[in-house]
């Protein structure tokens, strides 16, 4: 099999351009071709006529006459050998283990982590401090149409995770040898995801189609024997000489507690599962302080996004709503980025604390909506909030009870158009751009709704998005505070082996222990600890 990239095209160019763009390539005529597909489809739109860009993997009828081309081309980095892309399960049970693994947290890394050990025949068990997703779906839209919070089913905890209400998106940097990220959309496609997602460069799925996905997934994982336990709290860890030896769990739904023994322990907690980080804390878990971001919501047209990044292209489907990624380094030495974008979508109640704002961005598979909204965040470390592990929770709590208390004090969000942000005046009376946020939004100033350089940072950086993006500092645009949740304010670290450094059997995962951003990387994340926990359980003699 031969990988073909970077062959270019326009973008309505006629079926049959693409296979014969790949004879003229390799200079071989069409039946030496057995067949091709399309590994990733792009565009380049950096000139005034936008071009497609496709990696096409190629097989030929003869291996003989693929060496040949392999070695004729072997200067030219366009033309390599296909990577083997198939995902190969490292351990294969055929009796689960009599202490089965414990995945906490059922959100892409709990979901996947639980995925690969059911596949190898280990049948976790799984912990889910919130609802199945339908039912949580319904107390999120609670707090969105009639303003009541249920602590334990939002937007960060249920079925699904955080990751449930967002973009969907399944694109990422981190480095991927072993093309974990196709397992993982794979997954997602025989789960009923678009299959379009394996193959175009910035994939995503949408709320409304990931809840049918996550339901898929949670019954192939307990047809392959794991056990999923919704509304089920971990309240304490039991740690002996060193080693995780069991749980205590709180049961959310019937009361109680019971205790479950674990010798092997993913946590998959996301980033806002804070009293379970204050409780490994006071266990004695090793973690620490990381840098994190926080900012606001900012919501255009969509249709100026579109025109700004794809001109005369703006609105041709194949290329859908535009996205847009943005980055200032300001004067006072703070970074300004642009943060989980979502083209056509909306901005949404994320709080998973009473009497606390925390905004979030979410679009559906479609991306119609008539906003495109995207974090405008700024860059902070463990020096702005000095204390300890637990410091940052607290800085983010700080900022989000003062969101509620001017918004209002009824869940809606303080905000403010972006020219008057920019000339440091409060706003009376929105533009000509509508936010989306629900249950509403109060303006007012938000300058009192993040730390000084935050806001000199962001009055700094909006004018100069505006050069990259004509349009972007318009005076309408709408800013909606406050974004906390970026990413974990802490790192729960681990050493080479996936596991706790201090506690053996606890392997922190995803982005809650801070190694994942986002579904895909959170899902690959899953899967190599799950791996890691398989092995050693392998290895483990029985007790």
């Amino acid at each position: 099999m031969i990988r073909l990239s970077e062959l270019k095209l326009p973008l309505d160019h006629p079926e049959e351009a693409l296979p014969a763009l790949i004879h003229s390539t390799l200079k071989i005529a069409p039946e030496e071709v057995k067949s091709f597909s399309i590994y990733k489809r792009s565009y380049d739109a950096r000139k005034q006529k936008l071009l497609l860009v496709y990696i096409v993997d190629v097989e030929l009828h003869s291996a003989r006459l693929e060496a040949q081309l392999l070695a004729k081309f072997s200067t030219n980095s366009h033309i390599r050998p296909a990577p083997d892309m198939v995902y190969h399960l490292p351990v294969k049970l055929s009796e689960a283990p009599a202490i089965r693994p414990v995945v906490i947290g059922f959100g892409p890394c709990g979901i996947f982590a639980a995925m690969m050990l059911a596949q190898m025949g280990f049948k976790p068990i799984v912990i889910e401090r919130g609802k199945q997703v339908r039912e949580r779906t319904k107390d999120t839209w609670g707090l969105w149409r009639k303003r009541v919070l249920h602590p334990e089913s939002n937007v960060q905890f249920g079925e699904g995770g955080a990751g449930t209400f967002s973009d969907g998106k399944l694109y990422s940097q981190i480095k991927d040898p072993r093309f974990l990220g196709r397992k993982v959309m794979t997954e997602f496609v025989k789960a009923g995801a678009p299959e379009e997602i394996l193959l175009v460069s910035k994939p995503h799925i949408g709320t409304f189609r990931l809840v049918k996905v996550v339901e898929n997934m949670r019954e192939q994982i307990i047809a392959m024997g794991g056990e999923i336990r919704f509304q089920q709290r971990v309240s304490d860890f039991h740690i002996e000489n060193g080693h995780i030896r069991g749980l205590t769990i709180e049961n959310l739904k019937e009361g109680g507690t019971y205790e479950l023994r674990a010798d092997h322990v993913v946590l998959a907690l996301g980033h806002s599962s804070r009293d379970t980080f204050a409780k490994l804390h006071e266990r004695g878990v090793y973690m620490e302080a990381k840098p994190f971001s926080v900012g606001f919501r900012i919501e255009h047209p969509q249709g100026l996004i579109d025109r700004a990044r794809l001109g005369q292209h703006a609105g041709h489907p194949l290329l859908g709503a535009a996205d847009y990624k943005l980055v200032h380094h300001a004067a006072n030495g703070r970074s300004v980025y642009s943060f989980c974008m979502c083209p056509g979508g909306t901005v949404v109640a994320a709080t998973s604390e009473e009497n606390r704002v925390v905004t979030n961005g979410m679009s559906q598979y479609s991306r119609n909506e008539r906003n495109a909204n995207a974090g405008i965040v700024v860059g902070i470390s463990p020096a702005d909030y000095p204390g300890g592990p637990l410091a940052g929770i607290a800085f983010q709590r700080k900022l989000e009870s003062n969101a509620f208390l001017m918004g209002g004090s009824t869940y809606e969000a303080p905000g403010q158009l972006v020219g008057d942000f920019i000339a440091g005046k409060p706003s009376t009376e929105f533009g000509s751009v509508e936010p989306s946020y629900k249950p509403g939004v109060h303006l007012t100033d938000l300058a009192d709704a993040l730390p000084e350089f935050a806001i000199t940072a962001m009055r700094e950086a909006l004018p100069a998005f505006g050069k990259k993006i004509k349009g972007f500092d318009m005076h309408d645009a709408v800013l909606t505070g406050v974004e906390t949740r970026t990413s974990s304010p802490l790192k729960i670290t681990r050493g080479d082996d996936f596991q706790s450094l201090n506690v053996k059997g606890l392997y922190p995962a995803g982005e809650g222990a801070s190694y994942a951003g986002g579904i895909l990387s959170a899902g690959v994340d899953g899967i190599e600890v799950a791996e890691a926990v398989a092995q050693n359980l392998s290895l483990t003699p029985a007790s």
